[in-house]
């Protein structure tokens, strides 16, 4: 067994965990504008708001299952109870795959900022990614309460800075319309556009699914995760709606698409003051940041979740004395520092498809548990209860099919060896776990928990 260790501490309130969902969400989106309006121009404005209404049947089936099985583990102990915990690790380990690649991937943002400022060497990238994650690692090991109040602080600071620049893009008499409306519209490729971007940026949405897994640390009931998935929809779709028309109407997003960072390289073509810029920056880096805050906390509660289940050794479940699983941060930066060194900074659309062919499967997997869980425990006590029920998460999981069909057919070639390979480590994983059990701990059976085990279930990892 894991011997001793402090567990997780409760020092989340509500609205540092909007702040790191709804900061997770808008994350990345400095070098990320260009690939959406080479999708579809300034529509992708609207796909945000569209987007969120769309994801709402996924986010009152998330709702209701953390409020019935508030654990680490968030989607893991939800399908293993609903169907078996093979399934469950299988749930875990795509989600894992999308929460683990945020980290280093936004890592890059900073570097993309450097870039705009000095020329960084190529190999010099990497590094600078790498050290941001460094110094993350080390913050990441004390308690999570400084992470909520800085999420608080950064989440403050970027949106008002991301509102006060829109107003003055869209005063400043350099806007106009017919940079949208003489270039196609605002949907240039048409439907086909609009469907390829709705499908590749509901991955910017990935956030809210995040938030369950540090339902363990938070000191509001549980039936309130419904305020912060909601939050983590619609904060996001309303500040993206304001600047994706803001900065559509500086110029064609022909132009726009070619742009590394979009805000500040139009502010200098354009001439409005420097500040202006160089606040987009700021704010950028701070989105990229947080984001990297919110999916690095997740992914290692995502492996001490697996551990609470007894599906990874119970090294993962170890706690410092702030209350950090200290082994599971450890593996959060080496897998940083693995895409960091391999992936490369052209990372976007990459990413983006790859992750959000997982996140369908994992928001399917989580209506699936939602619905299955209604007529296998009817009796369970359901603190937030999603209305409607099975038939909303029936549609919740016939949006996730589509997510996940869609994405399929946008996977570049070499997305493919990647998947394969992840799949397959993820299959190998359960018969490492056969072996240790044998070899090392016959007792350490795989569990499966109940809203029974809500409020005794750190005394029996701590016996």
């Amino acid at each position: 067994m894991a011997g001793r260790s402090t567990g997780l501490k409760r020092q989340l309130s509500l609205f540092s965990l909007i702040a790191l969902a709804a900061g997770a969400v808008l994350g990345g989106w400095l070098a990320e504008a260009p690939y959406w309006f080479e999708l579809t121009g300034a529509g992708a404005a609207f796909i945000f708001p569209i987007l969120a209404v769309i994801l709402i049947p996924i986010a009152l089936a998330f709702s209701e299952l953390a409020s019935v099985l508030p654990f680490a583990s968030s989607v893991d102990v939800w399908s293993s109870s609903a169907i078996n915990p093979t399934i469950g690790w299988a749930t875990q380990w795509l989600f894992f795959l999308v929460q683990v690649v945020e980290p280093p991937l936004v890592a890059f943002i900073f570097v993309t900022a450097a870039d705009f400022f000095v020329d960084v060497p190529e190999a010099a990238k990497p590094l600078i990614a790498i050290a941001i994650m460094v110094v993350w690692y080390i913050f990441s090991n004390f308690t999570i309460e400084l992470t909520g109040k800085l999420a608080i602080i950064l989440f403050i600071l970027m949106v008002g800075i991301t509102v006060g620049n829109s107003i003055y893009y869209l005063s400043s008499g350099h806007w106009e319309f017919t940079n949208i409306s003489d270039h196609g519209g605002f949907f240039p490729h048409g439907i086909f556009g609009a469907v390829a971007a709705a499908s590749a940026l509901v991955l910017k949405f990935i956030g809210f699914a995040m938030t369950p897994t540090m339902i363990q640390e938070t000191r509001f009931p549980a039936k309130k995760m419904i305020i912060v998935i909601l939050a983590g929809l619609f904060i996001p779709a309303a500040v993206y709606l304001l600047a994706t028309v803001a900065i559509g109407g500086l110029a064609p997003h022909t132009i726009i698409a070619n742009l590394s960072v979009p805000e500040p390289e139009l502010v200098g073509q354009l001439g409005m003051p420097a500040i202006i810029g160089l606040l987009a920056i700021f704010s950028g880096l701070l989105y990229a940041f947080t984001t990297l805050m919110g999916f690095w906390t997740s992914s290692a509660r995502v492996l001490y979740g697996a551990s609470q289940l007894r599906q990874l050794p119970p090294w993962f479940s170890r706690t410092n004395r702030h209350g950090q699983p200290y082994i599971a941060n450890i593996v959060v930066l080496a897998f940083g520092i693995f895409f960091a060194a391999f992936t490369g900074t052209n990372w976007v659309q990459y990413t983006y498809s790859l992750s959000v062919v997982a996140a369908g499967a994992v928001y399917f997997l989580g209506c699936l548990a939602a619905y299955r869980l209604r007529g296998k425990h009817p009796g369970w006590k359901r603190p937030f209860r999603a209305p409607a029920g099975k038939p909303i998460f029936a549609l919740g999981m016939l949006i996730s099919a589509a997510i996940t069909v869609v994405g399929v057919t946008l996977l570049p070639p070499n997305a493919w060896p990647p998947i394969i390979a992840y799949i397959i480590i993820g299959a190998l994983v359960p018969v490492a776990m056969t072996y240790y059990r044998k070899r090392v701990d016959p007792g350490y059976a795989p569990i499966i928990l109940t809203p029974d085990d809500v409020s005794t279930f750190d005394e029996k990892i701590e016996e």
